[in-house]
């Protein structure tokens, strides 16, 4: 969870002695910092705050600005040399520091942290308090009425990362539905992914009511005002008074939700959860191009991208993607063994690996996703469209991407459609088929590396 500015190797050569008295003692209180994560605090010789950063290991992060490295950075050689002293706050994992960190630069407005800015629009967390049932949203132009709003913050990756850590804990919802309380149609929708993986109350099938629903909002809110301590007081009292009044279902669930609260050190480190910023449009016109091109009656949520990898020529390895509003969702990620195809043969793994994924899905009663993207061409396709027959089960939309020139094919036609190179829906298609090729390819390493140790 690195701050704005480019990563600075932790260790290297120290900078020269003409540096002043008071940015040499600040770097040798630096080796006094923990191993844990916070916020750190660059002051000048007036002792006002020029720059805050933070971090999931202060010492290495805050040491990084005493070495050449970073003399020679462009976007720290111009004020490192300002720095007479360094403070630092410890916090119990790195959400509480990224949130740590948007606080104190919106309240002290350290002057470094401006310039670091390249006049570029910083992401903020916006809760739509003004709905029924508010949602949660990453949002690089926040509204200016019925929203709360927290931020600017300096990575939108590590802030995506940060709510998909929350919603386990406040399983909020951040779709863009419009869901009115008391509109009983809503009992038929389907509710996505995110409520199968207890991540989503799913107010979208009326699971939640309306004042549930906004009690955990208002949970979630104390947790990002910084008021963790409050919180946890209160959800202990709400326990005790459940279990008093025999609510045990209730009482558990408070206890669970305490539980993650005092662990988000253990939830994962932020650099797992965080989307990566190459997505070069607006997701959203990604998906309703999605919808324009295959004729869909809704604009699709969910996408599943498939892709087959081999390893050393012989062993066959399968990864599966998850993407939620046209953004990774890791926690969706699989990996698979091929297990019925000797040799290589992908159009007879890619049948294997379909049907034991919806096979799982179906059996289970979970929800397919809104579309499935197979890399590969009309064979593919083909492969893929015969193991839901095989197994007589109706397929969701299925559609293929061939990579030499980036053809879509869909079922029935016997040609595939080519797009612009500058169609929203063609880009969202390769930033699907991408990351499912590099998550096969990640498996397939991982694999080789156990098959060349050395047997004990």
């Amino acid at each position: 969870m690195d701050d704005s500015s480019p990563p600075i190797p932790a260790e290297g050569e120290p900078l020269e002695s003409d540096a002043s008295p008071g940015y040499l003692r600040a770097a040798k209180k630096v080796r006094e910092f923990p191993q844990s994560p916070g916020v750190y605090l660059m002051k000048d010789s007036a002792g006002r705050v020029i720059y805050v950063g933070k971090a999931k290991n202060l010492r290495s992060r805050a040491g990084s600005y005493f070495h050449k490295g970073a003399e020679e950075e462009r976007r720290t050689a111009i004020w490192i040399k300002e720095i007479d002293d360094i403070d630092f706050i410890a916090c119990e994992s790195e959400v509480d520091a990224l949130l740590m960190e948007s606080r104190l630069v919106k309240d002290v407005q350290p002057k470094h942290n401006k310039e670091l800015k390249d006049d570029k629009t910083f992401p903020y967390l916006q809760i739509t308090t003004g709905e029924d049932f508010p949602r949660v949203e990453v949002t690089r132009e926040p509204r200016r009425a019925g929203v709360k709003l927290y931020g600017p913050f300096t990575s939108a990756g590590a802030l995506r990362g940060a709510v998909q850590v929350l919603q386990r804990v406040f399983k909020f919802r951040t779709c863009s539905l419009d869901i009115d309380d008391g509109d009983q149609r809503w009992q038929w929708f389907r509710p996505c992914l995110l409520a199968s993986i207890d991540q989503c109350t799913a107010p979208c099938n009326l699971r939640i009511s309306k004042e549930e629903y906004r009690r955990d909002i208002r949970r979630l809110q104390m947790f990002l005002d910084g008021r963790k301590k409050q919180l946890l007081e209160q959800l202990r009292e709400e326990m005790h008074a459940a279990s008093k009044e025999l609510k045990f279902e209730v009482a558990a669930r408070l206890r669970d939700e305490i539980h993650m609260l005092e662990t988000l050190d253990q939830r994962g480190e932020l650099d797992t959860h965080a989307q990566p910023e190459v997505f070069y449009i607006d997701p959203k016109k990604g998906l309703a191009g999605l919808r324009k091109m295959l004729g869909l009656s809704e604009t699709p949520r969910t996408i599943e991208g498939l892709d087959i990898a081999h390893l050393a020529g012989e062993s066959t390895v399968a990864s599966l993607v998850t993407f939620i509003d046209g953004l990774p969702f890791r926690p969706g990620y699989r990996h698979y063994k091929i297990r019925s195809v000797p040799g290589i043969d992908d159009f007879r793994s890619m049948h294997e690996v379909v049907s034991r994924r919806y096979k799982r899905l179906y059996d289970e009663s979970e929800p397919f996703p809104d579309v499935v993207l197979i890399d590969g061409g009309k064979g593919q396709l083909n492969a893929a469209l015969a193991a839901f027959a095989a197994l007589e089960i109706p397929p969701p939309t299925i559609i293929s991407l061939a990579k030499r020139e980036e053809e879509i094919f869909v079922p029935g036609a016997a040609e595939g459609r080519r797009l612009s190179r500058n169609s929203y829906a063609l880009r969202l298609l390769q930033y699907v088929r991408d990351e499912a090729h590099r998550f096969a390819q990640h498996y397939h390493h991982i694999l080789r590396r156990k098959s060349t140790l050395p047997d004990r």
